[in-house]
């Protein structure tokens, strides 16, 4: 099986080590060449909870070098999604696949425009990495990774890529309700997200303070009533409970916006907490938490020039 998988950052990089594992046919389609040119000559680095290892994977910026794939994986941040997918295009064959496991909302809408929501695989991952250079991560924490058919069909392609992720390591489960999947992990990320990168906290450490729980909490609470206008159903029944526990699961992990932050790149706050705002003002839930935080991340991210 060939998979493709696109944006080769801490969770690309991360996916393509396990999956390598088992799967020889494993591409990262970069487009940075001094990544590839890295990964092409020293091989892959991971560290972390996972164990030393350096491993030898495909790398390319240039699609021909691939040719048709049966996977791809869409690893791109959310504000890149629709440059990636008219991209990789030209890698789908008639049975070729589209699996996003990113983070945000409307990343599946903005796929599905381009290709047709039946080339979709819905997914999360509660897997946590640290980019710490180019080819390198820290894999800082793990957790369960689920995927499901937009229509919650069990095909035959999501049994197989289930079948294929947990041979490979990654506990993979299916589910058949892929709206309050991609739901229930966009309130993770509400929670977690824009705090750490305000705070520059470790993902742990947002539970040790009490002022900052509080912040999260409240944040949590009304990406919740958004979820109960729109009559989503969750994957877990308590959310506060559910956002604390990864975030002493994923203790030592640097969440991806504050990983951003650090890096003075820009950050998916528009679809993480930002998506809570524009949804609570389309159906009259007041936000302000995350109106809040959505202006805070937006302020350092246009004063990165300026910070001390």
């Amino acid at each position: 099986m060939k998979i493709v998988i696109v944006g080769p950052g801490s969770m690309g990089c991360l996916f393509a080590y396990y999956l390598s594992k088992v799967e020889e046919g494993i591409w990262l389609l970069d487009k940075h060449q001094d990544r590839v040119d890295k990964v092409k000559n020293e091989g892959l680095s991971i560290e972390g909870i996972s164990g030393n290892h350096i491993v030898s994977v495909n790398t390319t910026t240039e699609l021909k070098d691939i040719g048709y794939a049966d996977i791809i994986i869409i690893c791109v941040k959310s504000y890149d999604t629709e440059k990636a997918t008219k991209d990789v295009v030209r890698l789908m064959g008639e049975e070729t696949a589209i699996l996003t496991l990113q983070n945000g909302y409307g990343n599946i809408e903005t796929i599905s425009k381009i290709v047709g929501s039946e080339r979709i695989i819905g997914g999360t991952t509660s897997q946590g990495a640290t980019v710490l250079g180019l080819g390198h991560i820290r894999h800082a924490g793990k957790g369960e990774t689920t995927i499901g058919e937009l229509d919650g069909r069990a095909s035959d392609r999501i049994k197989r890529l289930s079948s294929l992720f947990n041979s490979a390591g990654l506990e993979t489960r299916v589910t058949d309700n892929v709206e309050g999947l991609i739901w229930s992990k966009l309130l993770i990320n509400v929670g977690i997200n824009a705090l750490t990168a305000v705070l520059r906290l470790k993902n742990g450490e947002l539970v040790e303070y009490s002022p900052a729980r509080d912040v999260l909490r409240a944040s949590v609470m009304e990406a919740v009533s958004v979820v109960k206008e729109r009559g989503i159903e969750l994957t877990y029944k308590d959310p506060i409970k559910r956002v604390e526990d990864v975030c002493r699961a994923t203790a030592t992990n640097v969440s991806s916006m504050l990983q951003d932050v650090l890096r003075a790149k820009k950050t998916e706050i528009d679809y993480i907490n930002g998506a809570i705002v524009t949804e609570g003002e389309r159906l009259g839930i007041p936000v302000p938490i995350n109106k809040a935080l959505t202006a805070l991340v937006k302020t350092i991210e246009m004063s990165y020039e300026k910070r001390l």
